[in-house]
């Protein structure tokens, strides 16, 4: 997944700077994906109203959607209000299928275990998701580099408390995904 986060960093690098300075946190996701690729995030109560939507199982839930043709990222509009890190991972998690996967693509759909595996796990390691699809992968670390950049998430941990929920507070990560990130960089 290097090169993932070698592209996600590469992105980062060629942001402008009335967009983002490079440092300020938390980095500004939803304006990279409006200003620097000229995608709209949309919220919506009901993503399965998007076209092409595929059939849901019972309980299946849907975080976002890349609808590559419009050029538009949907976004679950309640999991947005109820946890607003989720909304930022999701929009970087789509920003990541349009700059990996979006060629040739009309629409992604990604499931909340998509976006967010410790959702779909149990805390005791029963029950075990199965593992992700490459690009759902793909999207993710794209999403974690962008969101928490491996060299500014060294240097707030090396010149901070080290506390862990002001580093998720800094970053607008989760606390998921900030463990996931911590194990990955630090």
């Amino acid at each position: 997944m290097q090169w993932i986060e070698q592209r996600a960093r590469a992105i980062l690098e060629t942001v402008p700077d009335y967009v983002w300075d490079g440092e300020s946190l938390p980095v500004p996701v939803e304006d990279i994906v409006d200003s620097v690729f000229g995608l709209h995030v949309v919220d919506v109560d009901d993503l399965t109203s998007a076209p092409g939507c595929p059939p849901l199982e019972e309980g299946q839930v849907l975080s976002g959607l890349l609808l590559a043709d419009r050029r538009e990222i949907w976004c679950n509009a309640s999991e947005g209000v109820q946890w607003p890190p989720r909304r930022r991972f999701t929009i970087a998690h789509e920003l990541g299928h349009w700059v990996l996967h979006a060629p040739g693509q009309d629409s992604l759909f990604c499931r909340r275990a998509t976006v967010a595996p410790e959702d779909s796990a149990s805390k005791n390691g029963k029950d075990k998701r199965p593992p992700l699809p490459p690009a759902e992968e793909e999207a993710n670390a794209f999403a974690a580099e962008l969101l928490i950049p491996a060299h500014l998430l060294r240097y707030h941990y090396r010149n901070t408390t080290r506390d862990f929920q002001e580093l998720c507070a800094m970053f607008g990560a989760s606390q998921a995904a900030m463990g996931r990130r911590l194990r990955a960089v630090i």
